[in-house]
């Protein structure tokens, strides 16, 4: 099986490509590693430490409705054909690749088939995709912080999938868990006017 960098170092900067591109398109490289594939692909440009204006929220939504589709047992992701098709600026995809490639390189380094049943069995699948789903949410959330965390949760967790390696998405799960953290401190923040996560949870102790 092809590493996901090569693939897409080949597919998007090897290759003749017109100026844009769609989702349905890039799918035609994942075969048999659908779900990993795309969760791995959506979140990666809001995990970059890389301006990413306006994708939080629409790939926030396909991120969603693929893990919902992980917690039931879907074998073959379904996602709607007006978003499939949606046109995607070659240049764009290109931006993002060039700043997550040699990411996913490390990553690839050590990942190997390891504690499989967290990735393969149905227990592991709804665990996963419940933990993406909240992330999910976050990214959606217009709100700057709740984004990144999240994404990059998504993205190690995803990977984990994708490789078949349970070692990573179980790293992956503690930074979605991280990322909730945040998220949450963040939105209690903005609703209370300054006040943390963090201060709430000292005074409560503090009593």
């Amino acid at each position: 099986m092809a590493r996901l960098s090569n693939e897409l170092q080949r597919y998007f900067f090897e290759e003749d490509r017109p100026g844009q591109v769609t989702l349905a398109e890039i799918l035609l490289l994942a075969k048999e590693r659908i779900f990993g594939f795309l969760l791995v692909i959506l979140s990666l440009p809001s995990a970059l430490p890389v301006p990413a204006p306006g994708y939080s929220v629409p790939f926030g939504i396909l991120i969603f409705l693929l893990a919902v589709q992980l917690i039931i047992g879907a074998k073959i992701p379904w996602l709607p054909q007006r978003m499939m098709n949606h046109p995607i600026k070659l240049e764009t995809v290109q931006k993002f690749l060039k700043a997550g490639i040699p990411w996913l390189r490390r990553i690839e380094a050590i990942a190997r088939p390891r504690l499989t049943y967290i990735c393969t069995t149905l227990p592991g699948r709804v665990i996963i995709g419940s933990a993406i789903a909240l992330m999910a949410i976050s990214m959606m959330i217009p709100i700057p912080g709740t984004n990144t965390l999240p994404a990059i949760g998504v993205f190690v967790t995803s990977f984990g999938l994708l490789e078949d390696d349970g070692a990573i998405s179980l790293s992956g799960l503690v930074l979605c868990l991280m990322g909730a953290i945040l998220s949450t401190s963040i939105i209690i923040a903005v609703i209370w006017g300054g006040s943390s996560l963090l201060d709430i949870i000292k005074a409560w102790l503090s009593r």
